[in-house]
């Protein structure tokens, strides 16, 4: 039997710039030698929704097994579609659950939560904070991390770090991007020459344009970078101009992009929201704070550049973390699983 499959997610890094882990899963199971289809690039949500379905019925006769990914809100309702679809294709499937809201959407709809996750062959999670909070709606869950390619990332151990921060995320109010320019303004009496890149792509919600004008209210909008979205290969560079990460969201999971920090051996300040304490333990791998405290975030990155040691086991330790989500230990568990499911076996990872 030749190995075929079928990728449904957002694949969405051509036209806004945000790459969901789907991309990369679809593109090296290519590499593999599997032949791989994906829904949906589109970018409007109905189209999207529309080509996802269509894709999955007209062209059941061309893959195996499936993987959907699986968020709250709205995207959940395009799982169910899917999903449906698949069923009567007489296809089995693989759920991938993602996205810090997901353990409140599910205690607002247990029974479709329930029902979902049980329809499937296998449900995976990238995130021990999922593992533990949707536990109780499959009996099977099974922990496949977001992997990473560490040989994109330069790892530089950081045992002086500049007071140069990073901060990689969506401008979208649940990332709360508006701390940043508040942390930046508590420091910048003291390190007058320390600057900010803030890095992602606009969400519409007038987040990016809030955190621009607090930013030039609190005087410190000339150090600050705005470059926007950048493509998923000008990351690594991004990360090595600089020394310390900052994350400030209010909701979370398991970030590729801390993930991609830990890589390249940034000292992390983050939120402990949602997964990220699963993810990061606090005064080993990163310094953990809580979310939208501009004083406790503040006082973080001031222990970095000011207390001796710390920089440096922050990153040795964090890199030693990211080391186990590399490509070459994540891929041949998800080629395990989908395999066994394509041939009619049970799930294997």
């Amino acid at each position: 039997m030749s190995t075929s499959v079928l990728v449904i997610g957002s694949f969405l890094s051509a036209s806004v710039g945000t790459r969901g882990v789907c991309e990369d899963l679809a593109l090296r199971l290519r590499e593999l030698g599997w032949f791989v289809l994906t829904a949906s690039s589109r970018r409007s949500r109905l189209a999207r929704l529309l080509d996802m379905l269509t894709t999955t019925w007209r062209r059941r006769q061309q893959y195996h097994v499936a993987q959907v990914d699986v968020f709250s809100g709205s995207a959940f309702l395009w799982a169910e579609a899917v999903c449906w679809t698949l069923r009567k294709a007489r296809k089995p499937y693989v759920l991938t659950l993602h996205g810090g809201y997901l353990p409140a959407y599910a205690q607002r709809w247990p029974r479709r939560v329930r029902r979902l996750l049980g329809s499937a062959s296998a449900v995976t999670t990238p995130s021990p904070y999922l593992l533990h909070r949707m536990r109780s709606y499959s009996r099977d869950l099974r922990l496949l991390p977001n992997p990473l390619d560490l040989q994109a990332f330069s790892f530089r151990l950081r045992s002086k770090p500049a007071p140069r921060l990073v901060w990689v995320r969506a401008f979208h109010r649940i990332y709360n991007p508006t701390l940043a320019p508040r942390v930046l303004a508590s420091l910048a009496r003291e390190f007058p020459e320390i600057r900010l890149a803030m890095i992602g792509p606009d969400k519409g919600d007038g987040s990016l344009q809030s955190t621009q004008e607090l930013a030039r209210l609190l005087g410190v909008a000339a150090n600050i970078e705005w470059p926007g979205a950048v493509s998923k290969t000008e990351i690594p560079t991004w990360l090595d101009q600089h020394d310390i990460f900052l994350n400030t969201t209010n909701i979370d999971n398991t970030p590729v992009s801390v993930m991609e920090a830990m890589a390249s051996g940034l000292c992390i300040v983050s939120t402990n929201v949602g997964g990220i304490p699963y993810l990061l333990e606090s005064e080993r791998e990163a310094l953990l704070t809580p979310p939208d405290d501009e004083d406790a975030a503040a006082a973080a990155v001031h222990r970095i550049l000011m207390e001796p040691g710390l920089a440096e086991a922050l990153s040795r330790h964090a890199r030693r973390k990211a080391e186990q989500f590399d490509w070459s230990i994540v891929l041949p568990r998800w080629e395990g699983l989908l395999m066994s499911l394509s041939e009619g076996r049970p799930p294997q990872c």
